[in-house]
């Protein structure tokens, strides 16, 4: 008998793709709202290569698109893009990384092997 596959921590979601690796890191986040663009920085919680979840000063909807800037260990410079709002839980939230170019993947893949081998 095979054993189910493992769940993540929050219920009705499933397995992740990539692992989280503890990481406290800076973060901001902008998002564009019909009534007008918001600003919000905060610290980072999990790093995975596919997503990011992080502590911010206000609030955002599981569903919204945001122009995120983390700064990494072992990037020259912080990293820019888009991510979407998977879930919120306070001031917690969790984003699912969206269009990363090559160059983006290979930054969070490098970061990833570091955290997870100690660094």
């Amino acid at each position: 008998m095979s054993e189910p596959a493992p769940r993540s921590e929050r219920p009705g979601q499933s397995a992740r793709r990539f692992p989280r690796f503890a990481v406290d890191t800076r973060l901001s986040v902008q998002v564009f709202r019909p009534s007008g663009s918001t600003s919000l920085w905060g610290r980072s919680n999990e790093l995975g290569e596919d997503g990011v979840c992080g502590t911010l000063t206000g609030e955002l909807e599981p569903g919204e698109v945001v122009s995120m800037e983390l700064t990494l260990p072992l990037a020259p410079y912080p990293i820019k893009l888009r991510a979407l709002v998977r879930y919120r839980a306070g001031l917690r939230h969790g984003f699912e990384f969206l269009a990363l170019s090559a160059e983006q993947h290979e930054v969070l893949r490098r970061v990833c092997e570091m955290l997870a081998a100690g660094g």
